[in-house]
């Protein structure tokens, strides 16, 4: 029998095929949810249904078994989760465009984040793919930096445009003018030093002086278009954006503190 490095190519084929098929199974037997497929611990989810400027909220214990059909699930791979916000969708008071997005928690869920750029260091890593954009004005959000008013910095596609904002300037930095819908790609936001930067596939694209207290990060699909600019103003109108892997994580007083993680597949 042929041998590579004095081991059989049949141990070799063996331990591959151990290696790759069980994972694959456990994927696919373990999605029931989206928490199945992210570590959604330290996570609370705003969807666009509820009543008028009260968007439905899901936090935990109950985020970890809840599902809702198109808004917020598990995709058909369970490999990723899908977030989509329709133009006729509920928003909160602060916003004129709905969402299904989640915002980052603390202590397993029960308190909201609140951090300052200043203060230790904090990193988000969100593998994703903007998969659908809404008519007439083709914009949604897929990651971003919050405070306790408004948002700091943001992925925002328009179009085929992929931009990094920077306050009100929706323009700050073009990352890219060619973005096809469905291509995968990693946003990553550090915040430290008083300084935030955005990267764009390990690249970093934006250096932003910040020094605010409040902040907090946010995942998902926020969609920059309602009824008033987009039509048809139905649930088939929206924007959407599959999350394949979400990390957020804080590291203060030369301690790191694992805030959410991807969860294995």
């Amino acid at each position: 029998m042929t041998k590579l490095f004095g081991v059989s190519l049949a141990v070799l084929t063996a331990a591959a095929t151990l290696t790759v098929v069980p994972a694959a199974s456990a994927s696919a037997a373990n999605c029931s949810y989206p928490a199945d497929v992210l570590n959604l611990t330290n996570w609370k989810e705003t969807l666009p249904i509820g009543s008028d400027e009260k968007p439905k909220e899901v936090t935990q214990p109950d985020l970890a078994t809840y599902s809702i059909d198109p808004w917020f699930k598990a995709n058909s791979a369970c490999d990723g989760v899908q977030f989509r916000a329709a133009v006729n969708g509920v928003t909160t008071s602060g916003s004129g465009y709905p969402r299904s997005e989640l915002r980052e928690m603390t202590n397993n869920g029960s308190d909201t984040a609140s951090w300052s750029a200043t203060d230790g260091t904090h990193t988000m890593t969100i593998d994703e793919a903007i998969t659908a954009l809404p008519a007439e004005k083709p914009q949604v959000v897929a990651g971003q930096i919050h405070d306790a008013s408004d948002d700091v910095t943001v992925f925002r596609l328009e179009g085929s445009k992929l931009y990094v904002t920077n306050g009100d300037t929706t323009h700050y930095k073009l990352v890219t003018d060619s973005y096809t819908l469905g291509t995968r790609f990693q946003a990553k936001f550090v915040a430290s030093g008083g300084e935030i930067k955005a990267y764009y596939n390990g690249t970093l694209e934006a250096t932003l002086d910040n020094s605010s207290d409040g902040l907090y990060f946010k995942a998902g699909a926020y969609t920059q278009a309602n009824c008033t600019n987009s039509s048809p103003c139905e649930d088939s109108n929206y924007g959407q954006v599959i999350i394949y892997g979400l990390s957020h994580t804080a590291t203060a007083d030369n301690r790191c503190h694992d805030a959410g993680s991807v969860r294995p597949n």
